[in-house]
C-alpha cells in the first residue's frame, strides 16, 4: 500500500469513526421519534461572574448529518463557528433567549436559566412535540420533557443547542468587551480565570458584573434575591 492509499484509509476510518459517533447521538432522538418534532434545549454563562446567561432550543431534522457536532465545551472557537452556521442553516428552527445579569441578580442563576429556556422555545418558528433538556425540568412549560444528564453529549438535538448558545454568548462577550476594557471579556467570556479575579480587584466591578457572584472579589456587599 502506498503512502498516499494510507492516508486515504486512515481518513475513510477517521469518517467512519466520526459517523459511528454521531449515530450513537441519535438514541434518544430514535427512541422518542414518535412522539413528533424534538427539540434539544442546552444554556450556556451559568458560571461566568460577568454577562447574560443564554439559551438555545433547536429543532433539526430527522435525517439531520452534522459532521463533529459535539458538546460546545470539547470543541474549538473555530469549529463551534463553522458548526453554528451549518445548524442554523439546517435546523428546521433556531430559538434563542438572554436573561441579562441584573435579572440574574434579581432572581437566581438557576431561576434566570429557566426564564431564558422558556424565551428560547418561545422564540421558535415552530412548536416542539417534545423537549430534550440538559439535565434539567422547565417549571411552567406544557410540553413533554426529556432531561437527560450530560446530555449535550449524549444528543444531536441538545449538541445543536449547546453550540448556538454558546456561540451567541460569546459574540456577545466579544461585544461587551468593547464596552467593558480591562476584563479580558473577549477571551475569558466573563469566567473567573485569574486574570479577570485581578482586574476586578484592582478596579472593581464594571456594568456586567453580577453583584451575588462577585461579593468574594470586592468589597461590595449584594443582597442575596429571595
Amino acid at each position: 500500500m502506498t503512502k498516499k492509499e494510507e492516508r486515504l484509509q486512515k481518513r475513510q476510518e477517521k469518517l467512519q469513526a466520526e459517523l459511528a459517533r454521531l449515530e450513537s447521538m441519535k438514541a434518544y432522538e430514535r427512541e422518542y421519534e414518535s412522539a413528533g418534532l424534538i427539540c434539544g434545549i442546552d444554556e450556556a454563562g451559568r458560571g461566568p461572574l460577568a454577562g447574560p446567561v443564554v439559551a438555545a432550543a433547536v429543532i433539526l431534522p430527522k435525517d439531520c448529518q452534522i459532521l463533529y457536532l459535539n458538546d460546545s465545551k470539547k470543541l474549538t472557537a473555530r469549529r463551534r463557528e463553522l458548526l453554528y452556521e451549518e445548524i442554523q442553516e439546517k435546523a428546521l428552527a433556531v430559538g434563542v433567549g438572554v436573561v441579562s445579569h441584573t435579572r440574574i441578580d434579581e432572581i437566581n442563576i438557576l431561576q434566570a436559566t429557566y426564564e431564558a429556556m422558556r424565551q428560547a422555545l418561545n422564540s421558535l418558528s415552530r412548536v416542539p412535540d417534545l423537549l430534550l433538556n440538559d439535565a434539567v425540568t422547565i417549571p411552567e412549560v406544557q410540553i413533554r420533557q426529556i432531561p437527560i444528564v450530560k446530555g449535550d453529549a449524549k444528543s444531536v438535538s441538545i449538541a445543536a443547542a449547546s453550540v448556538i448558545a454558546k456561540v451567541t454568548r460569546d459574540r456577545m462577550m466579544a461585544e461587551m468587551d468593547k464596552d467593558y476594557p480591562g476584563y479580558g471579556f473577549a477571551s475569558n467570556k466573563g469566567y473567573g480565570s485569574a486574570s479577570h479575579i485581578a482586574a476586578l480587584k484592582a478596579q472593581g466591578p464594571c456594568g456586567i458584573h453580577r453583584r451575588t457572584f462577585i461579593r468574594n472579589f470586592t468589597e461590595e456587599t449584594a443582597h442575596e434575591p429571595t
